[in-house]
């Protein structure tokens, strides 16, 4: 590896943690810097989720104020995460996957789209404040886990959507569980592909500790934009990785 695929990977990494901690995408950030070097794509794949895992970590310790008082609900949600995180890593070290990929564009783009619709889906779907959390938010929770584990682009904007449904709270709360939910999908998955996974080592320890630092810098940015506005650049932000992945 030389010097300039090292500095490539570590700003790959780097952006890439940011982008998690603000919503989760950063995998289309440093996915395709892996697939530039020439990685396979199968090893591109387990080798991303095992270098990501450090900028999770930053987020959710970024996310440290606004996760105070939730710990019981990031728990109990945290096993739907797991299960789903199982079923999701089982899928990509065993199958192909190829219809699944085929999907990925649309269900990123449904979920970026439904964060768009989200107070309306919370009045219809997810009752009124102070209402009680639907059980629904648990079955939204193992698909995330499952589509996290088995391809983690967009990750962050399925469960946030989820999670923005079925939690009436304050949206930097919401996200800040969901940093928490991808640390948990994430540690799964990372376990399982370092046992499993054609995993390059010398690749994450490039991008590893950069995402580590673009974790704790996307959660200051994250705790500086008014909810509307965070809610706005997660949409748009979900809509590009839609069409990016469409045209990949």
């Amino acid at each position: 590896m030389t010097l300039h695929d090292l500095l490539f990977l570590a700003g790959a990494g780097l952006l890439a943690g940011v982008v998690n901690a603000l919503a989760g995408g950063g995998t289309l950030v440093s996915f395709p810097a892996l697939l530039a070097l020439g990685y396979p794509g199968l090893t591109a794949t387990v080798t991303n989720a095992v270098a990501l895992w450090p900028g999770y970590l930053g987020g959710v310790l970024g996310y440290r104020a606004e996760l105070r008082g939730q710990q019981r609900r990031a728990t109990v949600l945290s096993v739907a995460a797991v299960l789903g995180a199982c079923v999701g890593s089982a899928l990509l070290l065993l199958t192909p996957g190829r219809l699944f990929e085929s999907l990925v564009p649309w269900l990123v783009g449904f979920a970026s789209l439904a964060l768009l619709a989200q107070p309306w889906l919370r009045k219809h779907l997810g009752g009124e404040e102070g209402g009680g959390t639907s059980r629904l938010v648990y079955a939204g929770v193992f698909v995330g886990g499952c589509y996290g584990a088995y391809f983690n682009g967009g990750m962050g904007v399925v469960l946030l959507t989820v999670l923005g449904m079925f939690l009436h709270d304050n949206l930097h709360r919401v996200n800040a569980v969901r940093a928490a939910l991808s640390l948990v999908i994430s540690s799964v998955s990372v376990i399982a592909f370092s046992l499993f996974g054609p995993v390059r080592w010398q690749a994450v320890a490039v991008i590893a500790p950069a995402s580590l630092a673009g974790g704790f810098l996307g959660t200051r940015v994250a705790r500086l934009m008014p909810p509307a506005v965070l809610r706005g650049v997660v949409v748009v932000f979900g809509l590009g990785v839609s069409i990016a992945l469409a045209l990949r």
